[in-house]
């Protein structure tokens, strides 16, 4: 039986997390961690990682960017593997991920879902194909009103794979408000959307000479998420200290 801890239980991504957990028969949640008290759920809450008293497998964490360097020392600190799958960290909070994965195995990833991470290896294979071919490439994402970053953590994950795949000679462009320019064909265009309930929407667009390519993935439910991050968790408490991704997990 796989004990696991969530991180942020009280949160949106935390309770679809209980009820996905509750339907697997080979996990459990042992505890949950959130500054807010619950008493709806049957497991103990505490207020971190390091005063949470109950044995434990792995760490589930859906929260926010600002709580994640304790969050990375606490699990260090018990040696406890991490999925991580808040988004919006800096280049700084990157660095220390990667500095925690040499005492802890960490899956860390901008998007846990199956559709997102099989998107990501059909860009690698046909962007070379259309940017050498001299199509533009735009990025397009689209999430509810309450979600805190831009672009999110996804649309750069999906730039990023592209621009991996074009041996990273191209450039993002966010704003072209400031830019009174015609389109450089080095730049990946992305763009942000927000509004309503959109739980997550993401096309990347090749525009060519009269023709088109757009890719879209929709997440039409934070489900998705949440089992992603369970296969995570099972994938991660048979692993070795390292940083690893979605796309170990679904390889």
């Amino acid at each position: 039986m796989i004990k696991v801890i969530i991180n942020g239980c009280n949160g949106k991504m935390g309770r679809v997390l209980q009820e996905i957990i509750a339907a697997e028969p080979e996990m459990e949640i042992a505890a949950g961690i959130d500054i807010t008290e619950n008493s709806s759920v049957t497991y103990p809450i505490f207020p971190s990682v390091a005063q949470c008293s109950c044995e434990a497998d792995v760490v589930i964490d859906f929260t926010i960017a600002k709580i994640v360097d304790q969050l990375l020392d606490d699990c260090v600190e018990k040696k406890l593997p991490l999925v991580l799958c808040t988004t919006g960290l800096t280049p700084e909070q990157l660095a220390h991920v990667e500095e925690a994965s040499k005492q802890i195995p960490i899956v860390q990833s901008y998007n846990m879902s199956l559709g997102i991470n099989t998107l990501a290896k059909i860009l690698e294979s046909v962007a070379p194909t259309l940017a050498d071919a001299g199509f533009d490439i735009e990025i397009i994402e689209k999430h509810h009103n309450q979600k805190i970053d831009a672009p999110s953590g996804t649309a750069l994950l999906l730039a990023n794979t592209v621009n991996a795949s074009l041996n990273n000679e191209y450039y993002y462009q966010y704003d072209r408000t400031a830019k009174r320019a015609a389109r450089d064909k080095k730049e990946i265009g992305i763009s942000a959307i927000r509004g309503g309930t959109i739980v997550g929407e993401h096309s990347v667009i090749f525009a060519g000479q009269d023709e088109v390519l757009e890719l879209t993935h929709e997440a039409h439910s934070k489900a998705v998420f949440a089992k992603g991050a369970v296969q995570a968790a099972k994938f991660l408490v048979k692993k070795q200290n390292g940083r690893y991704t979605m796309r170990d997990v679904i390889a």
